[in-house]
């Protein structure tokens, strides 16, 4: 089995520092231990630790100098000071100068295991979060679309492959879960990345007012209308436009728009000179646009031009680890250069939150975080009161939808094939096909 980690233990009592380094070895740990404090000066040296245990009371280095000589040639290693009931207050001195905490003799190895667990899980946080920045700071900015999770990474692969192609893009998926983040993803890996990327909210503008803002209008072709207008179409030459809230536009628009997506051609408003731009168009929707089309909202054949490729983003709860890389983003978006820590509490509430807003919701509550995090610590305490007290037992409930989505997807994985899958689950196959469709399984 591979070991956790490195432990260095420093102790100039034989009897306690055979223990610990009895107890480290039994739970998987490769421990250096030390009874002599310059010995293991020079190995700080010579190799880097994950966890380090310095007794305060040596000679003739004590675990005071040795903390600072840690911090200076193995920075990222978590100390921790074991010290003597009256040396409360160095312990507390030696927290202000980096170690991580304190372990006051005498212990019990229970307390000694619990402590040990939780130091251990808190350096692997810290050494998470160091990976993500470096993530952060390797990702290049015209490209940027943040997540580590394998369903929105292979999004993300056939969006790079497609996106010098003409193809119309439909992306479905929950408010807030980065449908615009991906319309712009795919423009910046485009040959159009140097050309217009134009947003259009189909709900934005009342009926009368939408035709104009996307197709433009000539100087009296209604009330108001005191001069010629460029549409967004025109303004998007060359490049991209986003029609977002797709669902919401209204049919006389949809029959213009589907002339477009066949000839690229279209007259301004009040105008009958044909004009011709060529214009990537990307559609996004929060709604369901299978039970638009049934309805009769969204017509046949403009959904079927839309849908040339679709992507269908998961909701931030389905990817509980893309959590935490967002965090570090959006510190650096709001941090303003500078570095801030999250604390036990508030990481755990974050992290176990359901987001319901998702990105958008996340994004917000780090820059309210930022704003109270004067000392650069983001504590529980800031955070919004729907998450602070939000009751963990609920939020880690799944609707009936996502039950349903994550047991057809174990099923599928160990079926041999989709008849037996449907057998498995009790249910026809044409059932299975729909349902398969619905959740781009």
């Amino acid at each position: 089995m591979e070991p956790r980690g490195t432990i260095i233990v420093v102790d100039d009592e034989q009897n306690i520092l055979r223990t610990l380094k009895i107890y480290l070895e039994s739970v998987n740990f490769l421990v250096d231990a030390y009874l002599d404090p310059v010995e293991a000066s020079v190995k700080l040296s010579e190799k880097e630790y994950d966890i380090a245990f310095f007794d305060l009371k040596m000679s003739p280095i004590d675990g005071m100098q040795l903390l600072k000589e840690c911090k200076q040639k193995s920075p990222n290693t978590t100390v921790v000071i074991i010290t003597a009931h009256g040396s409360i207050q160095s312990a507390v001195e030696a927290i202000k100068n980096g170690a991580e905490d304190f372990l006051q003799k005498p212990f019990d190895m229970q307390e000694f295991q619990l402590f040990t667990e939780r130091v251990f899980e808190y350096h692997k946080l810290k050494k998470e979060v160091r990976y993500l920045r470096q993530q952060i700071e390797e990702t290049k900015e015209e490209q940027q679309f943040i997540s580590r999770d394998p369903e929105v990474l292979q999004l993300l692969d056939i969006a790079r492959q497609i996106a010098d192609s003409n193809l119309n893009v439909l992306i479905e998926g929950e408010s807030g879960t980065g449908k615009e983040m991906l319309a712009k993803f795919i423009h910046n890996c485009s040959n159009r990345r140097n050309k217009p990327f134009i947003k259009v909210s189909c709900a934005a503008f009342p009926e009368t007012l939408l035709e104009s803002e996307l197709f433009g209008h000539v100087k009296g072709a209604f009330t108001g209308a005191m001069k010629d207008r460029t549409g967004r179409f025109e303004a998007a030459d060359g490049g991209t436009i986003l029609l977002d809230e797709i669902g919401e536009l209204p049919q006389n628009i949809q029959v213009k728009l589907l002339r477009f997506l066949q000839s690229k051609e279209f007259e301004r408003l009040g105008e009958n000179l044909t004009r011709c731009v060529d214009v990537r168009v990307i559609a996004a929707t929060n709604r369901n646009l299978t039970e638009a089309l049934q309805s009769g909202a969204i017509r046949e054949d403009l959904y079927y031009r839309l849908n040339a490729v679709k992507f269908k983003l998961p909701p931030l709860r389905e990817r509980p680890g893309d959590v935490l890389i967002l965090i570090q983003f959006f510190i650096k978006k709001y941090g303003g250069g500078k570095q801030y820590d999250l604390s036990d509490d508030a990481l755990k509430l974050l992290t176990t939150y359901r987001w319901p807003g998702n990105i958008r919701e996340l994004e917000n509550v780090i820059e309210r975080c930022l704003v109270f995090a004067k000392d650069g610590v983001i504590r529980s305490e800031y955070l919004p009161d729907e998450i602070k007290n939000a009751d963990l037992s609920i939020s880690s409930i799944l609707s009936l939808e996502e039950m349903e989505k994550l047991h057809i997807k174990k099923v599928l994985g160990v079926a041999k094939d989709l008849d037996e899958a449907a057998n498995l689950l009790g249910i026809d196959p044409t059932t299975l096909w729909r349902k398969r469709k619905k959740y781009n399984l």
